[in-house]
């Protein structure tokens, strides 16, 4: 029987497996609705493990605002561990979902929402565990339609052949206008069958359907066209922006899990959308333009999730937090609220120019004084302008000796190797940049115990950035720099013993990047990989890079291209992208133009700040920046029970 829970089946499973835990479902604020009270099911996965997937915040609003609808039922499932999936593979148990532990394959919709690309081969384990055929065009009117979101559904075009439909952007309103469809579809009957279904998707606009697009390609290998093949179908898939946040205060009830978690804490997004115009960064531009959630909405997020949680740590979340326009009244209210409370309040990577120590003190009142994050990104003021994150040595060395000065003992600071136009150079004056961080922390303190962190990823060329023509940094150079700036660092042991150092190696992001940027002829690479053993790419103790590059040479062999092609090699300005027919908003003219400014080292402001500079995103998206100050404060609360 359809919707049938397969726990006596998988509780037989649990004591042979580690984390059985993690499998169990039944946390906090989890919801458990009737099969057969639901006309429209869906099944959420996040494609990674448990304690990954269930702090994401994305997966949890649309879990929760799905719920809130009578006739809908919204279950979780995560990425099944090796172990359990050899075992599962064995006795007949398909994937199955935490809350009911009914079969995936049971689920009318499968959303899966992907914060980065590494997650796909989890995708195909999740569908193959699930009975689900693996390529889209082999699934009949029973099957889930599987429905991609993420950030990195902005180019679906990898996993094209594994997905039924992609949305780009904000999910809040468009898994509710998905399940409309998808409900007045069945209660007609299923009229035209699964194709009908997509058919009515795709008319929407902001559901991208793969199987309705046609690729053709020119002798080079470039994409020569992407059209339509059915009269219904747009030829541009626009994203969706959710406007006015605090009508979707959601999580209302976070989820608190049974296992570890990488977040032991309770979130609250307190704006979407960045106009920083970091020239790397994909999701500042593909989220525009900013939204502030309003201090009255903060607030009462804050009070009625602490209250149904009972987490003892609220984070300010944002791609930019310290940026909202009223982040000195929302810390101080929150701070004052829950003085000589458990509460503590953190604030993500913030930027250098937008910190103060006013800030950090509210943030730490009840004393707890973890280390400070920053994010230079790159180590010289060249390469800086390169990116656009113009923040100057002396106002980092300014930043850290007022929070030295003031009691702090550990900093820690982001960068990336491999961005374009990089030297050798601008990778060691990271050294440099961290042994001042060091001199200036000792002078402040008087002490010699303080410390400073310096933590490199490898830069990844992204879609939707005005990178996304550049040619990726091939991992010898990127693994030969970080050896270079580990032996710069050593070469002071005075100063570089309190240095630490963090870097991913350059393999990953080379990975990362073929995903990133390819187009639907990867689809064939992913596959391979995945039935060569691929699992959790993510995890560097699966990851194989040498099994990625076998799959990419002899997958993308038959087409005349290979992994250099879509990682190494820069893109012309004329080229047809894989996702130009995705519209995130902005202008590919505009783009262009701010690589040609990346490459001439000229800087772009910020436009929340100045006048528009014509990203295109408002205008194109019938959307505008909305931010304060609204002159209003926190309303007092006094907080109840010993963990608030």
């Amino acid at each position: 029987m359809r919707g049938e829970s397969v726990f006596p089946q998988l509780e037989q499973l649990l004591p042979r497996v580690s984390k059985p835990v993690q499998y169990v479902g039944g946390e906090l604020n989890a919801t458990l609705k009737s099969w057969d009270e639901a006309t429209v099911r869906w099944a959420l996965m996040y494609p990674d493990a448990y304690e990954v997937g269930l702090p994401n915040q994305g997966v949890m609003i649309l879990y929760e605002v799905l719920n809130e609808q009578p006739d809908v039922l919204a279950e979780r499932t995560y990425a099944i561990w090796p172990d359990l999936e050899a075992l599962m593979r064995e006795n007949g148990v398909p994937q199955f979902t935490v809350d009911g532990h009914r079969p995936v394959g049971d689920f009318d919709l499968l959303g899966v929402s992907f914060a980065t690309e590494l997650g796909y081969t989890n995708l195909l384990s999740a569908l193959d565990l699930a009975g689900i055929p693996l390529h889209a065009e082999d699934r009949g009117d029973d099957h889930p339609v599987v429905v991609a979101g993420g950030h990195a559904a902005f180019n679906p075009e990898p996993i094209s052949r594994f997905i039924d439909a992609a949305v780009l952007g904000d999910g809040e309103e468009a898994v509710l206008e998905i399940t409309e469809v998808t409900r007045t579809w069945k209660n007609e009957g299923k009229p035209g069958g699964r194709d009908e279904l997509l058919l009515r998707l795709a008319e929407t606009g902001g559901v991208y359907v793969p199987k309705f697009y046609d690729v053709t390609y020119a002798d080079d290998g470039r994409i020569a066209e992407v059209r339509p093949n059915r009269d219904r179908v747009p030829p541009r898939v626009v994203k969706r922006t959710t406007m006015d946040l605090d009508a979707w205060p959601y999580p209302k009830k976070p989820l608190v899990p049974l296992a570890e978690s990488v977040h032991e804490r309770m979130s609250v997004e307190i704006f979407r959308g960045c106009t920083r115009g970091c020239r790397f960064c994909q999701a500042g531009m593909i989220t525009r333009p900013v939204r502030e959630r309003s201090i009255e909405g903060i607030g009462a997020m804050v009070h009625s999730g602490l209250d149904a949680s009972g987490f003892e740590e609220v984070g300010l979340l944002s791609l930019s937090s310290a940026d909202h326009s009223e982040i000195a009244e929302i810390t101080k209210g929150l701070a004052d609220r829950y003085e000589g409370t458990n509460t503590g309040l953190s604030l993500p990577s913030t930027r250098v120019d937008a910190f103060n120590i006013d800030l950090a003190n509210e943030l730490s009142r009840n004393g707890r004084r973890s280390g400070l994050t920053f994010a230079p990104e790159g180590g010289s003021e060249r390469i800086r302008k390169v990116i656009n994150k113009m923040v100057s040595e002396e106002d980092l060395i300014r930043t850290v000796s007022a929070a030295y000065a003031a009691g702090w003992r550990q900093v820690k600071l982001y960068f990336m190797c491999g961005l374009p136009t990089e030297t050798d150079d601008d990778v060691l004056q990271i050294a440099e940049m961290a042994k001042n961080v060091i001199r200036a922390g000792r002078e402040a303190s008087g002490r010699k115990d303080i410390r400073c962190t310096i933590s490199i990823g490898g830069f990844v060329p992204k879609p939707h950035t005005p990178f996304q023509w550049a040619a990726q940094c091939d991992p010898e150079t990127v693994d030969s720099r970080l050896r270079k700036l580990r032996q710069a660092i050593n070469a002071d042991r005075g100063l570089g013993r309190n240095i630490g150092m963090r870097y991913h190696d350059g393999q990953p992001s080379l990975v990362e990047g073929l995903l990133s940027r390819g187009d639907r002829r990867v689809g064939a690479v992913i596959e391979q990989v995945w039935r060569d053993g691929g699992r959790f790419d993510g995890w560097s103790e699966h990851f194989s890079y040498e099994r990625w590059m076998s799959a990419g040479a002899e997958a993308l062999a038959p087409f005349g291209v290979d992994v250099a092609w879509f990682t190494t090699r820069e893109r012309d300005e004329d080229e047809v992208l894989p996702w130009d027919h995705l519209d995130s908003g902005l202008a590919k003219d505009w783009l262009w133009d701010d690589w040609q400014d990346a490459l001439d080292e000229q800087e772009q402001d910020d436009c929340r700040w100045t006048p528009c500079f014509d990203c295109g995103v408002c205008p194109s998206m019938g959307t505008d920046i909305e931010v304060g100050p609204t002159g209003r404060t926190l309303i007092p609360i006094t907080p109840v029970g010993s963990s608030l």
